[in-house]
């Protein structure tokens, strides 16, 4: 699996996307952006999912923190807070325990805070929106590595997910090589695409012909 991660981190989103596009396999997430580091990351999915009440046998424990322990240096921490609560899925003694574990970093469906901290750390913190709002007395984790969803994609425990400045792409584990493949040749297309436009031919000859059959392939 480490490879598969290496090789999606030299990819971005938007090849990722139609990659997915074309496989008939959900796109990216749009709206989730970086808060803190403009920095691309990659890696396999521990994921958590939060709620607004605290369910029966659900764990007695702070929100991520087993999800954090769980982690490492190939894995990203994948939130579900859509309770519609304005209140943090995330915060500053989690990215510095995150980053002291050297997770790749985080992506939360909803808000996140303390990213001023997250900044200062240089720990990249995705999230829907920033806030200044506790967690605490509002959302509860329900459990961690469990399905969860962002935007309309649900995510698997250990599904391949990369984030960056366009947006957010999850790739399922058992798709995992034949979407990073196509992404690989769309990359390749679209360099030599770009070639050509420098080279000085028509943009709307290379974007008219090329691009679409690019990925019909």
């Amino acid at each position: 699996m480490g490879d598969l991660i290496s090789r999606l981190r030299k990819l971005d989103s938007c090849a990722v996307s139609d990659a997915l596009d074309s496989l008939s396999l959900p796109p990216a997430v749009s709206g989730i952006k970086p808060q803190s580091v403009s920095r691309r990351i990659a890696g396999n999915a521990v994921t958590v999912k939060l709620v607004e009440k605290k369910q029966e046998g659900s764990p007695v424990r702070h929100l991520c923190t087993a999800a954090i322990e769980k982690s490492n240096a190939d894995n990203i921490i994948v939130i579900e807070q859509k309770t519609g609560l304005d209140a943090a899925g995330w915060g500053g003694v989690l990215s510095n325990a995150a980053k002291l574990k050297g997770v790749s970093g985080v992506i939360v469906e909803g808000p996140a805070r303390d990213i001023d901290e997250a900044s200062e750390l240089d720990f990249p913190v995705y999230a829907r929106y920033s806030t200044a709002r506790t967690a605490r007395g509002r959302i509860y984790e329900l459990d961690f590595n469990i399905e969860v969803k962002i935007g309309e994609i649900f995510v698997q425990p250990g599904a391949l997910v990369m984030a960056d400045m366009s947006g957010v792409v999850v790739i399922p584990k058992n798709r995992a090589e034949e979407v990073l493949s196509r992404a690989e040749r769309i990359v390749s297309k679209e360099k030599l695409m770009t070639q050509a436009v420098i080279r000085g031919e028509p943009v709307s000859s290379v974007m008219g012909v090329d691009y679409e059959k690019m990925l019909g392939q």
